[in-house]
This record gives C-alpha cells, structure tokens and sequence, in this order.
C-alpha cells in the first residue's frame, strides 16, 4: 500500500525509573496515536527508560533486551491491534557484553520489518553514549511499510548529512528520528542557537533530499538535562509544518501529502544534477 497521503504521528513524553511504567505509557500514547487517526507512529530515543547515558554506570546495562523483547511484544500487539505501523527506539542487547542503540520498525500487522542501529555514538558531557553502545552496522536503509516507505536514524544522526542522504537514496519518503536531546544547566546562554541549529540542520536534509522529516524528542528534567521537546515535521521544500512544545507531552498527528516529494524534485532537481562521479573523496576523514 503506497497512499497519497499519510498521518504520521510523534510521541513526544516524558519518563520516570519505571521501565515497566514507560512501556506501558508509550502503549497508551500509540493506541490514543492511533484513534486520533495516526498510522505510522515515532516513539522518542530510549523510551523505556531515563536517559542514563549521563554517567558510566555497569548496572544500567540491565535496562537492554534482545530483539525481540519483552518491550516489543507489548509494542507488537498495539500495532497489531491498531493496524498501525511503529517505530520503537529500544536498548538491544545483542550479545553478551554487545550492545545497540537501536530502533524497530513494527508493521500494521505487528511483524518486525527490521532494526536499525545507530551509527553515529556521540561522547560527550553528560551523553556518554560510547561507554554503552557499539556502532551500528546495518548500514543506512528504509523499510515498506503498510503506509508508506521510511527510513529511522536516530539522535546523534541528526547531524551528519551523509545518513540523511543515504537513507534518503534507497526510497525513504519520511526520515524518522528518535532523539533525546536537551540543555545542560550551563547551556542557558546559548540554548536558543542550540536548538536553532538542531531544527536547521534537519530542516536541510528535508530540503536537499525533498523528503519529509519528522523528530521526535523527550520533554523533562533528568539529571543536569532539561530534555526541550520541539518535536517537528518538515515538508519535502523544508517548511516546518508543525511543532510541539518546549515542555508539555503532547502527540502530534501530521498529514503528509506524499504526492509533494515528486513536485518537488521536479521543479529542484538535485538527485538529478548530483555529480556522483565526483564524490569520492567524501570517503576520507579530512582532505588537505
């Protein structure tokens, strides 16, 4: 099934230390999603949980779970249940001693269509996320759905124009991007320009690939970060066509008119004009 149009919608909430409670929020959250009239719906980086990825601590390698899970089955069954096709940003562990920052992609029917794994690990004050996950190795990919073609990446991601792109060339309509992101106390000066840039430089891989973008981030203090929702859907021509707020959980239900990728790569042509024989240097660390 490939509609004109589709209604994504976006979780934007809060969490406490109850990965059980989490859950079992975020389930509620899909099923209101998905009576509001939602079919394909975006869960926000590591639902389950705080985000504990602000100190190095062994025992938080207990918060992971294999794919699938105990948090997926839940997961399934909603989708299942709802005809909905999910995102679900999930702790994996792979191995003993390996693990993911991951996200599932659910069909309407409650299949597992596939996983991605972040491939971006940032480490940084207080997003210490090298201490618990290994890079990706999935690659960048997109995945056919019930309602459309999307592609996930996820958080750290945001920043790098070569996953958008990627992902974005395999037949990705909509980049989803589960965040967690937020203020440290000591951001205050400069925390308008930091969600300047976050939100421009999503905006832009709308606009040089002529997809839709949709993020979704958590809103709460925990810890030394104040998480600043904002989550937001940019058309294929980079116009913000909606945004939730800086604090409160709310679900965004966004129509997305398919038919505009086409119009757009019409009339800005840049997968055409691209000189593909003359981008090989992308590969190296730095040039000079």
């Amino acid at each position: 099934m490939n509609p004109a149009k589709v209604k994504i919608g976006l979780v934007q909430m809060s969490c406490g230390p109850d990965k059980s409670a989490n859950i079992r929020k975020a389930a509620d959250k899909v099923r209101e999603a998905a009576d509001r009239g939602a079919q394909i719906i975006c869960l926000q980086e590591l639902f389950a949980s705080l985000y504990f990825c602000q100190t190095e601590t062994h025992a938080f390698f207990d918060l992971a779970e294999t794919i699938p899970g105990p948090a997926l089955e839940t997961l399934s069954a909603v989708a299942r249940e709802k005809s909905v096709v999910l995102i679900a940003p999930v702790f994996e562990k792979r191995a003993e001693g390996v693990y993911h920052n991951s996200a599932v992609v659910i069909d309407a029917d409650g299949t597992l269509l596939g996983t991605y794994r972040k491939m971006h690990i940032p480490d940084d004050p207080n997003f210490y996320e090298k201490f618990y996950f290994a890079p990706g190795d999935l690659g960048f990919k997109s995945f056919q759905t019930r309602y459309g073609k999307i592609g996930v990446l996820i958080c750290w991601d945001q920043w790098f124009p070569e996953g958008a792109r990627l992902t974005a060339l395999t037949g990705a309509q909509i980049l989803f991007y589960p965040t967690a992101i937020g203020w440290h106390q000591s951001d205050a000066g400069v925390a308008k320009d930091q969600h300047s840039a976050w939100q421009t430089i999503q905006r832009s891989h709308a606009v040089a690939n002529e997809v839709f973008v949709a993020s979704v981030n958590r809103v709460g203090a925990e810890g030394e970060l104040t998480f600043w929702g904002k989550s937001f859907v940019a058309d294929p021509f980079g116009k913000v066509i909606a945004e939730a707020s800086e604090s409160a959980e709310e679900i965004m239900i966004v129509e997305c008119d398919l038919t505009k990728i086409e119009q757009t790569r019409r009339h800005w042509p840049f997968l055409r004009d691209r000189r593909i024989d003359a981008y090989g240097a992308i590969t190296s660390r730095f040039i000079g």
